[in-house]
């Protein structure tokens, strides 16, 4: 396999899809300017655009390429032109949003990532209920969230931060660094291994352009001082996927005030109510005024904050009413490919199967 693919995340997963298509080549996007893309194949970087008919047959914004995706080009480098994207490889993941606006429409941030590190510092910034959005958001993805609280030296009580956003992080895994932990760098460099793409989110402002620059050992990221009210200014404006020395690739995506959820996983955000609901006197609970549940009781020994049921009431029927999903479109795109998911997997179990036995 090609040596500058694998660095990039290319493995027999994005090798079987591309077998579909033998006439071309397959790339990764680094970054996305509008409908122009910059990516990078096997001899090297490459920019192009998507071809007329993808165009004409994408239903939708997020059919599009988006920084992380692997997509199928004509061509391996810009010596006769551009390149041209025929195809999007089915994602592994997806870490999506609603885009801001009159249309609702999704906005892919990332595709196919492993883990989405959560950064959120310990000031004004800190925000328990946007936590929660966000987790929900990145289980649906199909990554790992991974919660960073920074500037730790900045607090006055940096152990109550840690205390609080434990009430909310369930599975997830939290870090709490400054500049000056070198330490704690180390820790998160260790959840980054070779083949394995992560991404960066939060709010302006919370020190993750910082946090990069550290993990490159080099000012690649932009930054700038937080404003006198404690929200940030936005530094990165794009998304960029930048490969890492020790191994990985890592994509920073601009800071976002606002988070509106396009499809979201409430379950495994909210696992503890799920937990706790196993134990509710009827199996459809929907804990609100029904006897017997066990959630409300909880909530009256003071077990579990008002806010946090609050909040997974809001994010539940936020969820029931939006429309196919990102995650959904993915689905229509396999089974548009092969059929249906089963008939993908028996495809990509055969396709193995061949290259073992290749002589």
């Amino acid at each position: 396999m090609n040596e500058i693919l694998s660095s990039y995340g290319y493995g027999d997963r994005f090798s079987s899809f591309a077998e579909q298509y033998p006439d071309l080549y397959p790339a990764r996007i680094l970054t996305q300017h509008h409908l122009r893309y910059e990516m990078i194949g096997q001899s090297g970087t490459v920019s192009g655009t998507v071809s007329g008919k993808f165009s004409y047959e994408a239903a939708d914004y997020a059919d599009y390429p988006a920084v992380g995706d692997w997509v199928m080009i004509d061509r391996t480098d810009n010596s006769k032109g551009d390149a041209v994207i025929h195809a999007v490889l089915p994602r592994k993941s997806c870490f999506a949003r609603s885009a801001a606006g009159k249309e609702s429409r999704t906005q892919i941030i990332a595709a196919n990532i492993d883990l989405v590190f959560l950064c959120m510092s310990m000031n004004e910034n800190f925000n328990l209920r946007r936590t929660e959005r966000y987790l929900a958001a990145i289980y649906d993805s199909g990554a790992m969230p991974v919660i960073v609280l920074t500037k730790s030296d900045l607090a006055e009580h940096p152990e109550e931060y840690q205390t609080r956003i434990a009430s909310v992080a369930g599975a997830a895994e939290v870090f709490a660094i400054n500049e000056s932990d070198a330490e704690g760098l180390e820790r998160i460099k260790t959840r980054i291994r070779p083949g394995m793409t992560v991404a960066f989110v939060g709010s302006s402002g919370v020190g993750k352009s910082t946090l990069i620059n550290r993990l490159l050992g080099a000012s690649v990221q932009q930054t700038k001082d937080i404003r006198g009210d404690g929200k940030g200014r936005h530094t990165t404006t794009t998304r960029d996927m930048i490969l890492m020395s020790h191994g990985g690739v890592l994509i920073d995506t601009p800071g976002m005030r606002e988070f509106q959820l396009d499809s979201a996983n409430v379950a495994d955000a909210f696992g503890d109510i799920g937990s706790l609901a196993l134990s509710c006197r009827f199996r459809d609970c929907t804990h609100t005024t029904e006897p017997g549940c066990a959630v409300i009781d909880a909530v009256e020994k003071g077990n579990m904050e008002i806010n946090r049921l609050e909040s997974y009431r809001k994010l539940s029927a936020e969820v029931d009413y939006e429309g196919l999903s990102a995650r959904g479109r993915e689905q229509a795109k396999i089974e548009k490919m092969f059929g249906s998911k089963k008939e993908m997997k028996r495809r990509m179990d055969e396709s193995k199967n061949k290259k073992k036995y290749r002589y």
